[in-house]
């Protein structure tokens, strides 16, 4: 059977080649293998651990190695990043553990040879005293290699949210987030759901900032609990749970959600509208369709209607709507807790999404009945992709215009654009625009 170590070296390998979601592909990998639970809890932060600090890994890697960097072995790279992460971040590994585990995985790539070389790199930096050697870099290289992020993302940031704002933002992508829950007031109140959820072994407490928001702890294996399967509740992070607040549908109001998979936004607005109205989501792939219409069986909400369509193309079949949610594609920068690897993306990849973001709510604006609402978000943190976006079409639509729902919480700015930040509210990096349809 392989060590926990020798699981997440196959896993950063294979990653490193297929370009796979970290999450996918390290649940796959659990369930293909035999670790119990505590070798899965150090795999798990080993991995996510490499992935999130790649960059300072690497600035290491190339400090002490002989080696030019870029005629290392892939495989070899993947070690020395392991065991770098090891000596730097996990305080329950002693140094020398770190070291001789780091050698001994040498020879189960089939790179005996290079065992010296990794022992060389890696007590060198023990020599040091795990020092990072920072100087000759300026304050946006610095922050770039400290926090294991992008100079030309780290610049944006600066630039748009100024220092304080982009530090915060920078130290919380690391670690794992909370797991939130929404609880399905259409059936349940807080109470009953955080007792069966204690029943099935996963500990819940209500959220301070956000009403029928649970936090869950021990969550090995959700969807096999009682309580999710009885529906109970969905998952669904804070911060868009908070999106649905501002959206606030009424009962017997008709929703369209553009861009619904997974479906948590219909969800939670067919449970605030009491299962009365119309909720339509849509998504651009019957695979995505098929989750939402699953998942709002197992709720018990029969209000939902979901259906394949393309949110950048007029389709009269689409009702006329008191609320129209466009949750975009983005770049999601305001997930980079969850997925890692996310920073890592090109930059002109991201320079391609503004194009569909205009026309979705563009798309999305015709949808809108008088005096309804559209609400346009991302999970991400990027003015072009955000700000410019709504105030570009605010100039173009004079037909719409601001509006600002309270929250009530103290953690979301006020506005009718609002940027939620992991180190206020305490989810993913969010943004949501309200706007109303007056004439």
């Amino acid at each position: 059977m392989k060590t926990a170590r020798q699981t997440v070296a196959d896993l950063l390998i294979r990653m490193d080649a297929s370009g796979s979601y970290s999450n996918i592909i390290l649940d796959n990998t659990f369930s293909a293998n035999n670790l119990d639970q505590r070798d899965k809890a150090f795999a798990a932060a080993l991995f996510y651990g490499v992935l999130e600090r790649k960059m300072t890994l690497d600035y290491l890697i190339r400090h002490y190695s002989s080696i030019e960097f870029d005629r290392m072995s892939p495989k070899v790279i993947q070690i020395l990043r392991m065991g770098f992460y090891q000596l730097l971040y996990v305080q329950s590994v002693p140094d020398s553990a770190a070291v001789d585990e780091s050698v001994k995985l040498a020879d189960y790539i089939g790179k005996s040879g290079v065992k010296g070389f990794i022992n060389a790199v890696l007590r060198s930096f023990l020599r040091d005293e795990k020092r990072i050697d920072y100087s000759g870099l300026d304050k946006e290289g610095r922050l770039s290699i400290e926090y294991s992020c992008p100079k030309w993302l780290v610049k944006k940031w600066l630039r748009e949210l100024g220092e304080e704002k982009t530090v915060q933002l920078l130290s919380s992508s690391f670690g794992r987030p909370p797991i939130y829950a929404r609880v399905n007031t259409f059936k349940y109140n807080a109470e009953k759901v955080i007792e069966q959820l204690k029943t099935d072994g996963i500990s819940a407490e209500k959220s301070p900032l956000l009403d029928n928001c649970l936090v869950l702890n021990n969550t090995r294996s959700i969807e096999a609990c009682s309580a999710y399967r009885k529906g109970m509740f969905h998952i669904q992070d804070i911060s868009s749970q908070m999106c649905c607040k501002i959206i606030s549908p009424l009962f017997n109001q008709t929703v369209v959600d553009l861009c619904a998979a997974p479906g948590g936004k219909s969800f939670t607005c067919a449970e605030m509208m009491f299962g009365r109205g119309k909720v339509f989501s849509y998504d651009l792939y019957d695979g995505k369709t098929d989750v939402i219409r699953s998942g709002a069986k197992r709720l018990g909400l029969s209000i939902i209607t979901a259906a394949e369509n393309d949110a950048t193309k007029y389709s009269p079949d689409i009702p006329l709507a008191d609320r129209v949610i466009c949750d975009v594609p983005c770049s999601g920068f305001g997930v980079i807790r969850r997925k890692p690897e996310i920073k890592y993306k090109p930059k002109k990849l991201t320079e391609q999404l503004p194009d569909t973001q205009r026309k979705i709510i563009e798309n999305g604006a015709k949808y809108v009945k008088l005096g309804g609402t559209l609400v346009y978000s991302t999970c991400t943190v990027s003015r072009d992709e955000n700000e410019d976006i709504v105030e570009d079409f605010l100039k173009e639509h004079t037909e719409f215009v601001p509006l600002v729902v309270p929250t009530g919480s103290d953690a979301v700015p006020d506005g009718y654009m609002r940027t939620m930040l992991p180190s206020r509210l305490g989810g993913d990096g969010f943004f949501t625009a309200t706007l109303r349809k007056v004439k």
